[in-house]
Protein backbone atom coordinates (compact mmCIF):
# COMPACT_ATOMS: atom_id res chain seq x y z
CA UNK A 1 0.00 0.00 0.00
CA UNK A 2 1.61 3.29 -0.88
CA UNK A 3 1.83 5.88 1.76
CA UNK A 4 -0.79 8.49 -0.12
CA UNK A 5 -3.50 5.16 0.08
CA UNK A 6 -2.62 4.82 4.31
CA UNK A 7 -3.39 8.74 4.55
CA UNK A 8 -6.52 8.15 2.77
CA UNK A 9 -7.19 4.50 4.78
CA UNK A 10 -6.42 6.46 8.23
CA UNK A 11 -8.59 9.60 7.48
CA UNK A 12 -11.81 7.19 6.79
CA UNK A 13 -11.46 5.03 9.55
CA UNK A 14 -10.06 8.08 12.11
CA UNK A 15 -13.44 9.33 13.39
CA UNK A 16 -14.95 5.43 13.46
CA UNK A 17 -12.39 4.76 15.54
CA UNK A 18 -12.42 7.59 18.40
CA UNK A 19 -16.18 7.01 18.46
CA UNK A 20 -16.04 3.37 19.06
CA UNK A 21 -16.37 1.02 22.26
CA UNK A 22 -13.02 -0.21 23.60
CA UNK A 23 -13.69 -3.58 21.95
CA UNK A 24 -14.52 -2.37 18.67
CA UNK A 25 -11.47 -0.11 18.91
CA UNK A 26 -9.35 -3.55 18.95
CA UNK A 27 -11.32 -4.79 15.91
CA UNK A 28 -10.50 -1.70 13.88
CA UNK A 29 -6.75 -1.91 15.12
CA UNK A 30 -6.61 -5.16 14.38
CA UNK A 31 -7.87 -4.33 10.57
CA UNK A 32 -5.39 -0.67 10.65
CA UNK A 33 -2.28 -2.95 11.21
CA UNK A 34 -2.87 -6.20 8.84
CA UNK A 35 -3.60 -3.48 6.41
CA UNK A 36 -0.65 -1.01 6.61
CA UNK A 37 1.48 -3.32 8.56
CA UNK A 38 2.03 -1.36 11.08
CA UNK A 39 3.26 -2.63 14.47
CA UNK A 40 0.10 -2.39 16.88
CA UNK A 41 1.99 0.51 19.27
CA UNK A 42 2.46 2.42 16.45
CA UNK A 43 -0.89 2.19 14.95
CA UNK A 44 -2.23 3.24 18.26
CA UNK A 45 -0.20 6.43 18.96
CA UNK A 46 -0.76 7.10 14.67
CA UNK A 47 -4.77 7.01 15.37
CA UNK A 48 -4.40 9.08 18.64
CA UNK A 49 -2.47 11.61 17.61
CA UNK A 50 -3.43 12.35 13.93
CA UNK A 51 -4.97 15.69 12.83
CA UNK A 52 -7.38 15.79 10.52
CA UNK A 53 -7.27 18.15 7.53
CA UNK A 54 -9.04 21.08 8.65
CA UNK A 55 -10.10 24.06 5.71
CA UNK A 56 -8.30 27.30 7.20
CA UNK A 57 -10.92 30.18 8.08
CA UNK A 58 -11.14 32.43 5.64
CA UNK A 59 -8.86 36.14 6.69
CA UNK A 60 -11.35 39.10 7.42
CA UNK A 61 -10.73 40.97 4.23
CA UNK A 62 -9.06 44.11 5.17
CA UNK A 63 -8.07 47.67 3.44
CA UNK A 64 -7.15 47.40 -0.47
CA UNK A 65 -3.70 47.39 -0.81
CA UNK A 66 -3.13 51.03 -2.11
CA UNK A 67 0.25 49.90 -3.71
CA UNK A 68 -0.40 46.50 -5.81
CA UNK A 69 -2.58 48.33 -8.23
CA UNK A 70 -1.48 48.56 -12.23
CA UNK A 71 -1.40 52.59 -12.23
CA UNK A 72 1.42 52.14 -8.63
CA UNK A 73 3.11 48.71 -10.41
CA UNK A 74 3.31 49.97 -13.69
CA UNK A 75 5.59 53.00 -13.43
CA UNK A 76 7.38 51.05 -9.95
CA UNK A 77 8.51 48.29 -12.52
CA UNK A 78 9.12 50.34 -15.85
CA UNK A 79 11.69 52.30 -13.12
CA UNK A 80 13.26 49.35 -11.89
CA UNK A 81 13.26 47.65 -15.40
CA UNK A 82 15.32 51.52 -16.68
CA UNK A 83 17.53 52.02 -13.75
CA UNK A 84 19.16 48.29 -14.26
CA UNK A 85 17.09 46.29 -11.83
CA UNK A 86 18.31 48.02 -8.70
CA UNK A 87 18.02 47.17 -5.18
CA UNK A 88 14.75 48.58 -2.40
CA UNK A 89 16.60 50.74 -0.94
CA UNK A 90 18.52 52.47 -4.46
CA UNK A 91 15.25 52.09 -5.70
CA UNK A 92 13.21 53.92 -3.37
CA UNK A 93 15.94 56.74 -3.75
CA UNK A 94 15.90 56.97 -7.26
CA UNK A 95 12.56 57.01 -7.37
CA UNK A 96 12.12 60.80 -6.69
CA UNK A 97 14.77 61.64 -9.04
CA UNK A 98 12.79 59.77 -11.80
CA UNK A 99 9.64 60.52 -11.41
CA UNK A 100 9.64 64.14 -12.85
CA UNK A 101 10.57 62.67 -16.09
CA UNK A 102 8.30 59.83 -16.51
CA UNK A 103 7.25 59.60 -19.79
CA UNK A 104 2.98 59.58 -18.94
CA UNK A 105 1.38 61.68 -17.04
CA UNK A 106 0.61 60.57 -13.42
CA UNK A 107 -2.03 61.11 -10.98
CA UNK A 108 -1.27 63.05 -7.53
CA UNK A 109 -2.38 59.27 -5.61
CA UNK A 110 0.01 57.41 -7.52
CA UNK A 111 3.06 59.84 -7.38
CA UNK A 112 2.05 60.57 -3.23
CA UNK A 113 1.83 56.37 -3.49
CA UNK A 114 5.70 55.89 -5.07
CA UNK A 115 7.04 58.62 -3.07
CA UNK A 116 5.63 56.95 0.07
CA UNK A 117 6.62 53.54 -0.52
CA UNK A 118 8.70 51.50 1.87
CA UNK A 119 11.79 49.20 0.77
CA UNK A 120 10.04 46.03 2.50
CA UNK A 121 6.90 47.06 0.18
CA UNK A 122 8.92 47.47 -2.74
CA UNK A 123 10.71 43.94 -2.57
CA UNK A 124 7.22 42.24 -2.03
CA UNK A 125 5.53 43.83 -4.68
CA UNK A 126 8.64 43.63 -7.61
CA UNK A 127 9.35 39.83 -6.35
CA UNK A 128 7.13 37.55 -8.98
CA UNK A 129 9.27 40.12 -11.69
CA UNK A 130 12.88 39.83 -9.57
CA UNK A 131 16.12 38.90 -11.98
CA UNK A 132 18.77 37.05 -10.54
CA UNK A 133 22.50 37.50 -12.24
CA UNK A 134 25.12 34.80 -11.30
CA UNK A 135 28.04 35.25 -13.60
CA UNK A 136 31.38 36.52 -13.01
CA UNK A 137 34.49 37.95 -14.85
CA UNK A 138 37.59 36.70 -15.03
CA UNK A 139 41.18 38.05 -14.28
CA UNK A 140 43.29 39.28 -16.92
CA UNK A 141 45.81 41.41 -15.17
CA UNK A 142 49.38 40.57 -15.73
CA UNK A 143 51.98 42.05 -13.45
CA UNK A 144 54.21 45.12 -13.98
CA UNK A 145 57.06 44.17 -11.79
CA UNK A 146 59.61 46.70 -13.18
CA UNK A 147 58.53 49.78 -11.03
CA UNK A 148 56.92 48.44 -8.18
CA UNK A 149 59.23 49.83 -5.84
CA UNK A 150 58.86 53.48 -7.44
CA UNK A 151 54.91 53.44 -6.51
CA UNK A 152 54.04 53.10 -2.78
CA UNK A 153 51.30 50.28 -1.99
CA UNK A 154 47.88 52.36 -0.21
CA UNK A 155 47.41 52.15 3.06
CA UNK A 156 45.35 54.57 3.61
CA UNK A 157 47.03 57.43 3.54
CA UNK A 158 44.57 59.86 1.46
CA UNK A 159 41.62 62.19 2.34
CA UNK A 160 38.80 59.76 1.31
CA UNK A 161 36.54 62.46 2.04
CA UNK A 162 37.98 65.10 -0.38
CA UNK A 163 36.91 64.38 -4.53
CA UNK A 164 40.01 63.48 -6.37
CA UNK A 165 41.69 60.29 -5.03
CA UNK A 166 40.62 57.91 -7.77
CA UNK A 167 40.80 53.67 -8.24
CA UNK A 168 41.53 52.25 -11.73
CA UNK A 169 41.41 48.95 -13.52
CA UNK A 170 40.37 47.25 -16.60
CA UNK A 171 37.62 45.01 -17.78
CA UNK A 172 38.31 42.51 -20.45
CA UNK A 173 35.72 42.33 -23.16
CA UNK A 174 37.19 38.69 -24.39
CA UNK A 175 34.65 36.20 -24.48
CA UNK A 176 35.88 32.85 -23.77
CA UNK A 177 39.27 33.38 -24.95
CA UNK A 178 42.20 35.46 -24.20
CA UNK A 179 43.81 34.76 -27.43
CA UNK A 180 44.47 37.22 -29.98
CA UNK A 181 43.58 41.40 -29.25
CA UNK A 182 40.29 42.94 -28.26
CA UNK A 183 38.67 45.39 -26.32
CA UNK A 184 38.87 46.58 -22.65
CA UNK A 185 37.20 48.75 -20.72
CA UNK A 186 39.41 51.55 -18.55
CA UNK A 187 36.86 51.53 -15.53
CA UNK A 188 37.74 54.64 -12.74
CA UNK A 189 35.37 55.87 -10.09
CA UNK A 190 36.42 58.83 -7.69
CA UNK A 191 36.24 57.54 -3.72
CA UNK A 192 34.39 60.38 -2.40
CA UNK A 193 31.89 60.84 -4.77
CA UNK A 194 31.20 57.59 -6.34
CA UNK A 195 31.75 59.42 -9.87
CA UNK A 196 32.68 57.00 -12.46
CA UNK A 197 34.58 57.45 -15.86
CA UNK A 198 35.03 54.86 -18.35
CA UNK A 199 36.82 54.82 -21.90
CA UNK A 200 37.81 51.75 -24.24
CA UNK A 201 40.81 50.84 -25.84
CA UNK A 202 41.99 47.88 -28.43
CA UNK A 203 44.36 45.55 -25.88
CA UNK A 204 46.11 46.82 -22.74
CA UNK A 205 49.07 48.60 -24.30
CA UNK A 206 50.77 51.59 -22.04
CA UNK A 207 50.34 54.32 -24.62
CA UNK A 208 47.01 53.64 -25.44
CA UNK A 209 45.73 53.24 -21.78
CA UNK A 210 47.67 56.04 -20.81
CA UNK A 211 45.65 58.24 -23.72
CA UNK A 212 42.11 57.44 -22.20
CA UNK A 213 43.58 57.77 -18.32
CA UNK A 214 44.19 61.48 -19.87
CA UNK A 215 40.87 61.82 -21.66
CA UNK A 216 39.25 60.57 -18.46
CA UNK A 217 41.11 63.14 -16.21
CA UNK A 218 39.59 65.65 -18.06
CA UNK A 219 36.17 64.33 -17.61
CA UNK A 220 36.13 64.58 -13.94
CA UNK A 221 34.78 67.44 -12.48
CA UNK A 222 37.14 67.86 -10.50
CA UNK A 223 40.73 67.89 -10.37
CA UNK A 224 42.97 64.49 -9.94
CA UNK A 225 44.85 64.41 -6.56
CA UNK A 226 45.39 60.75 -6.35
CA UNK A 227 45.76 57.91 -8.73
CA UNK A 228 45.18 53.84 -7.40
CA UNK A 229 45.41 50.91 -9.76
CA UNK A 230 46.23 47.06 -9.26
CA UNK A 231 49.65 45.76 -9.98
CA UNK A 232 49.07 45.23 -13.67
CA UNK A 233 51.84 46.26 -16.64
CA UNK A 234 49.39 48.92 -18.29
CA UNK A 235 49.01 51.38 -14.96
CA UNK A 236 52.54 50.13 -13.52
CA UNK A 237 54.74 51.65 -16.18
CA UNK A 238 56.93 54.51 -16.98
CA UNK A 239 54.51 56.49 -18.93
CA UNK A 240 51.94 56.55 -16.12
CA UNK A 241 54.36 57.18 -13.48
CA UNK A 242 55.86 59.88 -15.63
CA UNK A 243 52.79 61.71 -16.29
CA UNK A 244 51.33 61.64 -12.87
CA UNK A 245 54.38 62.56 -10.79
CA UNK A 246 56.23 64.94 -13.17
CA UNK A 247 53.88 67.75 -13.25
CA UNK A 248 53.60 71.08 -11.57
CA UNK A 249 51.61 69.69 -8.87
CA UNK A 250 51.80 65.66 -8.91
CA UNK A 251 49.38 63.49 -8.45
CA UNK A 252 49.71 60.76 -5.80
CA UNK A 253 50.40 57.50 -7.62
CA UNK A 254 50.05 54.40 -5.37
CA UNK A 255 49.09 50.58 -6.21
CA UNK A 256 47.26 47.83 -4.35
CA UNK A 257 48.88 45.29 -2.79
CA UNK A 258 49.66 41.92 -4.90
CA UNK A 259 46.66 39.40 -5.14
CA UNK A 260 44.40 41.29 -2.76
CA UNK A 261 41.53 42.05 -4.99
CA UNK A 262 40.04 44.10 -1.57
CA UNK A 263 42.41 46.93 -2.01
CA UNK A 264 40.78 48.19 -5.00
CA UNK A 265 37.12 47.26 -3.47
CA UNK A 266 35.63 50.41 -4.95
CA UNK A 267 36.18 50.29 -8.85
CA UNK A 268 35.92 45.95 -8.25
CA UNK A 269 32.07 46.95 -7.70
CA UNK A 270 31.61 48.96 -10.64
CA UNK A 271 33.49 47.24 -12.81
CA UNK A 272 30.49 44.32 -12.62
CA UNK A 273 27.29 47.34 -11.77
CA UNK A 274 29.00 49.54 -14.19
CA UNK A 275 30.21 47.55 -17.18
CA UNK A 276 29.19 44.03 -16.80
CA UNK A 277 25.68 44.83 -16.49
CA UNK A 278 25.30 46.54 -19.64
CA UNK A 279 27.61 45.35 -21.87
CA UNK A 280 28.00 41.00 -20.12
CA UNK A 281 30.79 38.80 -21.18
CA UNK A 282 30.74 39.07 -24.86
CA UNK A 283 33.82 39.31 -27.19
CA UNK A 284 34.55 42.42 -28.68
CA UNK A 285 37.58 42.34 -30.56
CA UNK A 286 36.10 44.32 -33.84
CA UNK A 287 38.52 47.34 -33.86
CA UNK A 288 35.03 49.60 -35.10
CA UNK A 289 33.55 48.89 -31.81
CA UNK A 290 36.18 50.88 -29.53
CA UNK A 291 34.87 53.71 -31.18
CA UNK A 292 31.16 53.05 -30.88
CA UNK A 293 32.17 51.96 -26.94
CA UNK A 294 33.71 55.80 -26.70
CA UNK A 295 30.71 57.38 -28.44
CA UNK A 296 28.43 55.70 -25.92
CA UNK A 297 30.86 56.53 -22.73
CA UNK A 298 31.58 59.80 -23.30
CA UNK A 299 27.89 60.89 -23.98
CA UNK A 300 24.76 58.90 -22.23
CA UNK A 301 26.73 56.63 -20.22
CA UNK A 302 28.44 58.95 -17.93
CA UNK A 303 25.20 61.39 -17.24
CA UNK A 304 23.06 58.22 -16.79
CA UNK A 305 25.26 56.42 -14.43
CA UNK A 306 26.57 59.59 -12.58
CA UNK A 307 23.30 61.99 -11.77
CA UNK A 308 20.35 59.00 -11.92
CA UNK A 309 21.84 56.18 -10.41
CA UNK A 310 22.23 56.42 -6.91
CA UNK A 311 24.71 54.22 -4.61
CA UNK A 312 25.17 53.74 -0.58
CA UNK A 313 29.11 54.13 1.01
CA UNK A 314 30.20 52.00 3.85
CA UNK A 315 29.85 54.31 7.35
CA UNK A 316 31.13 51.41 9.64
CA UNK A 317 32.10 47.78 9.62
CA UNK A 318 32.91 45.68 12.85
CA UNK A 319 32.61 42.08 13.79
CA UNK A 320 30.84 40.73 16.24
CA UNK A 321 31.77 36.89 16.82
CA UNK A 322 30.91 35.65 13.27
CA UNK A 323 28.99 38.31 12.34
CA UNK A 324 29.64 41.67 10.52
CA UNK A 325 27.58 44.37 10.91
CA UNK A 326 27.86 46.61 8.52
CA UNK A 327 26.34 50.64 8.42
CA UNK A 328 25.87 51.98 5.00
CA UNK A 329 24.75 55.87 4.48
CA UNK A 330 21.84 56.40 2.34
CA UNK A 331 21.81 55.92 -1.22
CA UNK A 332 23.19 58.91 -3.25
CA UNK A 333 23.78 59.91 -6.74
CA UNK A 334 27.89 60.80 -7.55
CA UNK A 335 25.83 63.96 -8.62
CA UNK A 336 24.25 64.48 -5.32
CA UNK A 337 27.86 63.85 -3.15
CA UNK A 338 29.32 66.55 -5.52
CA UNK A 339 26.82 69.08 -4.75
CA UNK A 340 27.45 68.46 -1.49
CA UNK A 341 31.06 68.40 -0.84
CA UNK A 342 32.81 71.44 0.36
CA UNK A 343 36.13 71.04 -1.51
CA UNK A 344 34.03 71.07 -5.10
CA UNK A 345 34.05 74.93 -6.41
CA UNK A 346 30.73 76.21 -6.73
CA UNK A 347 30.76 77.09 -10.69
CA UNK A 348 31.43 73.40 -10.97
CA UNK A 349 28.23 72.72 -8.79
CA UNK A 350 26.32 75.64 -10.73
CA UNK A 351 27.53 73.42 -14.39
CA UNK A 352 26.79 70.03 -12.65
CA UNK A 353 23.01 71.49 -12.02
CA UNK A 354 22.72 72.81 -15.25
CA UNK A 355 23.41 69.70 -17.20
CA UNK A 356 21.19 68.21 -14.52
CA UNK A 357 18.06 69.81 -15.28
CA UNK A 358 18.65 69.23 -19.48
CA UNK A 359 18.82 65.36 -18.94
CA UNK A 360 15.92 62.66 -18.95
CA UNK A 361 16.89 59.24 -17.30
CA UNK A 362 14.52 57.70 -19.99
CA UNK A 363 15.74 59.19 -22.77
CA UNK A 364 19.17 59.14 -21.67
CA UNK A 365 18.63 54.95 -21.22
CA UNK A 366 16.86 55.08 -24.90
CA UNK A 367 19.69 56.09 -26.30
CA UNK A 368 22.00 53.88 -24.31
CA UNK A 369 20.31 50.70 -25.49
CA UNK A 370 19.97 52.17 -29.35
CA UNK A 371 23.94 52.58 -29.11
CA UNK A 372 24.12 49.20 -27.13
CA UNK A 373 22.54 47.74 -29.97
CA UNK A 374 24.80 48.86 -32.83
CA UNK A 375 28.17 47.45 -30.86
CA UNK A 376 26.00 43.99 -30.41
CA UNK A 377 25.28 44.00 -34.11
CA UNK A 378 29.08 44.44 -35.12
CA UNK A 379 29.66 41.57 -33.65
CA UNK A 380 27.27 38.83 -34.72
Amino acid sequence: MSLTSKKEYLESILLRYRSASKKQKSIILTEFCLACGYHRKHAVRILNHHKRFTKPKAKKPGRASRYNTPSVLGPLKEIWLKANLPCSSRLKAIIPLWMPFYPQALSIKVKEALLLISQATIDRVLRPVRIKYGKRGRSTTKPGTLLKKHIPIKTKQWDEERPGYIEADTVAHCGGSLAGEFAYTVDTVDIATGWTEQRAVLGKGETGVLLRLKDIESSYPFPLLGFDSDNGGEFINYHALKYFTQREKPVEFTRSREYESNDNAHVEQKNWTHVRQYLGYDRLDDPRVVDLMNELYTSEWRTYLNFFLPSVKLLSKERIGSKTIKKHDKPKTPYQRALESKHVKPDVKEHLRNQFKTSNPFELKKGMEKKLARIFNLIR
